[in-house]
């Protein structure tokens, strides 16, 4: 089966104002189509990697064969990092994190506000594209970050949560501003899922 663009689990003005609906009909329908169509191109010359999860290819990039391995890699980390980014929002999110994943959050980093603005601070200096994540390791979140679409899954972590910083993903609403683009996403963020994740993550 070839991979696919998952539908918006919402309303593309859903995020609204804090991420306009301009922005996520061209990053939903057009950057994560291209992600998906290169991977599948990728994988039409290799038939077994099919049978694969995109999750799969990325925990083991070794495995994938050299000729497509930087096209998986890219590619393949677009199309999983932008299917978990959609459901990590929701209409009407944010506050403060609620359930497992908030009382981890207190007791790793002494408050919701300290793991906010050491986040954010993360993901504005993340040098030209990539991601700021939050992952679970050695019954510890930290936070980290990575280039262009590579996932800490590939690093052998599991993102609890994780941010989009390639400026496709807020340039149209906050041009160069990238940290006033990090302090508004906190006002979209869906805990429940992120607490799905995070009891994911400590399996």
């Amino acid at each position: 089966m070839a991979h696919e663009v998952p539908p918006l689990p919402y309303d593309y003005a859903a995020l609204e104002p804090h991420i306009d609906a301009t922005t996520m009909h061209l990053h939903h329908d057009k950057h994560h189509q291209a992600y998906v169509n290169n991977l599948n191109a990728a994988i039409e010359k290799h038939p077994d990697l099919a049978k694969r999860s995109a999750e799969d290819l990325l925990r083991n990039l070794d495995s994938v064969p050299e000729d497509v391995r930087t096209t998986v890699r890219n590619n393949g980390g677009g199309h999983v990092n932008h299917t978990m980014f959609w459901n990590l929002m929701k209409p009407n999110g944010g506050g403060a994190p609620t359930g497992k994943i908030g009382a981890q959050i207190t007791k790793d980093f002494g408050s919701f506000d300290d793991f906010k603005k050491q986040f954010n601070e993360a993901a504005t200096k993340q040098f030209g594209s990539g991601w700021g994540w939050l992952v679970y390791e050695g019954g510890k979140l930290k936070i980290v970050t990575t280039p262009n679409q590579d996932n800490p899954l590939s690093q052998g972590l599991y993102p609890v949560l994780g941010n989009d910083v390639w400026e496709h993903a807020y340039y149209l609403k906050y041009q160069n501003r990238r940290a006033d683009y990090l302090a508004a996403w906190w006002n979209t963020v869906n805990w429940d899922e992120v607490n799905k994740r995070f009891e994911q993550a400590a399996k």
